[in-house]
């Protein structure tokens, strides 16, 4: 790969990927040309258009960047992909997003955060604790961040914060100074073939652990040889973990609650965003910030600016708005695509909003996960009133034979649930749903959640819920 100080030109195959934009937004910083290609515009891509990023829609190699230095690609990308084959059959300098990462991060202080669930939201506030405390980082997120409109920064100081994927193991190519681990349950199987597998890679990547760094884990994880002499365990509310949370209580779709360690605590942290996952996410956050000794008064104002990450318990119509609305519908979007996270996602709902009926809209991604969970998804969406799941967002994959959202529903207990296309969706909110809803004494919650192209259902969605006749 070449030295980073004689590109001039940077290409990216997949540019539109989370990961791969955060990269791409970095270059564009260092005033390299940036361009790219992927499958479909969205709303991510036409925002770095607008920031000065060449992106192009359609598979063309009349469209490529022929002069570029470096092309840039994700492990998604199809081998069969005409650009991509071009530039290697031309023998252009090709890297994956995983190695341009670990040279960015080569000689800076790492915090890395590695997790089946929850490392977009920590590795976000974290980074918004940094920024907002004055101490500063540069952040490579998996997520956009509500406060900031964006899924990277710069700062003069050499600190990176780095959402640390699982993904094609391209966590191991990260170097931490900080690690954390979130959680290793099973998923991206066609990766690692077994949980067991996926859960090594997760201890490898901790093992990486510079000397003198420090690893958090999420209290309860499974006891697996981690080599770190400084290692930290954080929970939600068990008092035999290092550091975890007491004095929880609900407020405004939010919650205050105390954070204790066995060296100091923290009292009356407001956090404004919903799910009692993201009070664990935020005590993993503040033990981060407190290690770097970072004022305990800027730690407890940050987080009670933080206002989450796009997709990630996002509320699209708040508690306060939905009061105002005839049929006051709280509405949530969220990226959940694990059944773990759906539970987690519905459970919260559920315990915030107790008076409401939940209905939830789910778009199952990739067929492989689809096959591999099918049970597991369909006890986590049991717990809705309401389910329609919409078919499976294919991503990276062919389809498989047999497999569909109705392998889902049919091990469902919930007879409130049905497969309905995109299209039929809408006609039944703008109809149905609303008349239910207007019925309802207490209103609705009405939750989004999936990893493919469900979030450009949500403007139409928002605009039934806040017009309704």
């Amino acid at each position: 790969m070449k030295d980073f100080k004689n590109i001039s030109r940077i290409y990216f195959l997949g540019i539109g990927g989370i990961g791969m934009s955060a990269l791409a937004r970095y270059f564009l910083s260092k005033n390299i040309v940036v361009s790219g290609y992927d499958k479909t515009p969205t709303p991510l891509t036409q925002q770095m258009e607008k920031e000065g990023m060449i992106i192009h829609y359609e598979d063309s190699v009349e469209l490529l960047d022929k002069n570029a230095d470096l092309v840039v690609y994700t492990p998604a990308i199809p081998k069969d992909q005409k650009e991509f084959n071009y530039y290697k059959d031309n023998n252009y300098d090709l890297a994956k997003r995983s190695d341009v990462l670990k040279e960015i991060t080569s000689s800076s202080f790492n915090i890395c955060i590695a997790g089946t669930h929850g490392k977009t939201t920590i590795s976000t506030m974290v980074a918004h604790i940094l920024r907002h405390s004055g101490y500063g980082c540069n952040a490579f997120l998996g997520g956009i961040s509500v406060n900031y409109h964006t899924n990277f920064w710069s700062s003069e100081n050499n600190v990176c914060v780095v959402e640390a994927d699982e993904y094609d193991r391209s966590f191991l190519k990260l170097s931490p100074d900080v690690a954390v681990i979130s959680a290793m349950d099973a998923d991206h199987l066609d990766i690692y073939g077994t949980k067991e597998k996926m859960e090594d890679a997760f201890v490898e990547f901790a093992n990486q652990l510079k000397p003198g760094g420090i690893l958090f884990t999420k209290y309860g994880l499974p006891d697996k040889d981690f080599t770190a002499f400084n290692h930290k365990h954080y929970s939600l509310q068990n008092d035999m973990a290092d550091v975890y949370a007491t004095n929880i209580t609900m407020r405004d779709g939010g919650y205050v609650f105390n954070v204790k360690s066995k060296k100091w605590e923290l009292n009356d942290i407001k956090l404004n965003i919903g799910g009692m996952h993201n009070v664990e996410n935020a005590v993993a956050s503040i033990a981060i910030a407190a290690n770097l000794e970072i004022n305990p008064l800027k730690i407890k104002n940050a987080v009670g600016t933080f206002k989450g990450v796009k997709r990630r318990f996002e509320y699209i119509i708040s508690v306060d708005e939905a009061m105002k609305l005839k049929n006051n519908v709280v509405y949530i979007d969220d990226y959940a695509h694990h059944p773990e996270e759906l539970a987690a996602l519905l459970k919260s709902a559920k315990s915030l909003f107790s008076f409401k009926k939940c209905t939830i809209i789910f778009q199952p991604h990739l067929f492989s996960r689809t096959r591999d969970f099918a049970k597991e998804f369909a006890e986590s969406l049991d717990l809705a009133d309401r389910i329609l799941l919409l078919p499976i967002y294919p991503a990276r994959e062919l389809p498989v034979e047999g497999v569909s959202s109705k392998l889902i529903l049919d091990q469902m207990e919930n007879e409130n649930a049905t497969v309905v296309s995109k299209e039929e969706l809408l006609k039944y909110l703008q109809g149905d749903y609303l008349k239910l809803v207007h019925e309802s004494s207490f209103g609705e919650v009405l939750i989004t959640a999936g990893a493919g192209d469900i979030d450009q259902l949500v403007e139409p969605i928002k605009k039934i819920l806040l017009n309704p006749f």
